[in-house]
């Protein structure tokens, strides 16, 4: 009996001391201490690759911003646009006054045929009595100095914070105080692109359950405060839509609808003059290719090209690669910061003639 109490008694001392002196312990799994910040996945399917070096037809770009900032950087551009196919760029300025003059002058007035630029509302006193009116006169100036359309004007939840020179808390598309200028801009006969919300993925919990979790985190909403939920902003759209049926709007980036196609066609059905880019959502669409190509196809005549996302040439073709090819699972991690896998739509070529340019033609304003 004794014997048996020793024996145990030397094999518990010596488990315990190979724990102390870490014999018997498995390396940590590379899963166990990698961050997922650092992940870069390569994909190694043995799968066709497709590199679109130009687009299949000229593109109109409803959606870029003024990122070159020097006359040469924008001539540079215009030799980028030359290269990959991009006939017109619409340049979402949302400037005014002397800022709106000068982006004007550096790209249209240089360009006239490759550039359009919209202005942005004057927000700068919109809680004080008359701003409306002083808005609107501001809109006309700019108009009469080239503008053909306002935008882009964004609310992520608590009233528009850029597409002026200033931002306007609690201002929202569907306040009355919008009214005369969403009808001076029906009058003009130029649209207004709109920002409402953000992806959904932003207003999720940042856990392990979110998909979308390192670009959420970067962009997140769920923790502000006083802020319009997803459905909300929505609501805030068709508010606009519903009032002002004459004027053409624009809602960037799917209506931030990526995770959810349905709700904007029901938007769509509603209101004849809603109207969406497809900008900076290829990556959030990507993933469900054949969900998405039937979208498209139900709704191409309300679906305008756009990039939001500077004027690297690459930056171009992966737009191209998405829309028009059938490749699969391929990674850009670095231009979306989603570690999603993404695929080709393969649209046929008259939906492509549509969403690259004669949409585009349809809505915007002549010169």
């Amino acid at each position: 009996m004794k014997s048996s109490v020793c024996r145990l008694l030397v094999s518990v001392f010596v488990f315990l001391l190979s724990l102390s002196l870490g014999f018997g312990q498995k390396e940590p799994s590379p899963a166990d201490t990698f961050l997922l910040k650092d992940y870069r996945p390569q994909s190694i399917y043995k799968i066709p690759i497709t590199r679109v070096e130009k687009a299949k037809y000229p593109v109109i770009d409803v959606h870029s911003h003024t990122y070159a900032k020097t006359l040469e950087a924008i001539d540079r551009w215009v030799q980028v646009m030359d290269e990959v196919g991009v006939e017109k760029t619409i340049i979402l300025s949302g400037a005014t006054g002397e800022e709106f003059d000068k982006i004007y002058d550096d790209h249209a007035g240089r360009y006239p045929d490759r550039f359009q630029i919209w202005c942005g509302f004057d927000f700068e006193g919109a809680d004080e009595p008359g701003w409306s009116d002083k808005a609107v006169k501001e809109l006309v100036r700019c108009y009469n100095k080239g503008a053909r359309g306002v935008g882009e004007i964004g609310d992520k939840g608590k009233g528009f914070i850029f597409g002026g020179p200033k931002p306007a808390p609690g201002l929202h598309a569907n306040d009355p105080r919008m009214d005369p200028l969403f009808e001076k801009c029906a009058e003009l006969g130029i649209p207004v692109n709109i920002h409402v919300a953000d992806p959904y993925w932003m207003y999720q919990p940042m856990d392990a359950h979110n998909d979308g979790l390192m670009n959420a985190a970067e962009w997140r909403l769920d923790n502000q405060e006083g802020i319009l939920s997803h459905e909300e902003m929505l609501l805030t759209l068709e508010g606009a839509c519903s009032r002002h049926p004459k004027t053409t709007f624009i809602a960037c980036h799917f209506a931030n609808c990526s995770h959810d196609l349905a709700r904007l066609g029901t938007m769509f059905d509603k209101y004849p003059n809603l109207n969406a880019d497809i900008s900076a959502r290829y990556a959030e669409t990507s993933p469900i290719p054949r969900y998405v190509k039937k979208f498209i196809e139900k709704y191409q005549d309300r679906l305008l090209y756009g990039t939001d996302m500077g004027v690297n040439p690459e930056m171009y073709r992966i737009t191209f690669r998405v829309l028009e090819t059938a490749d699969e699972h391929f990674y850009e991690q670095e231009l979306f910061g989603y570690h999603w896998s993404m695929n080709g739509f393969d649209l046929e070529p008259s939906l492509l003639e549509k969403i690259y340019r004669t949409n585009a033609l349809r809505l915007l304003s002549k010169e």
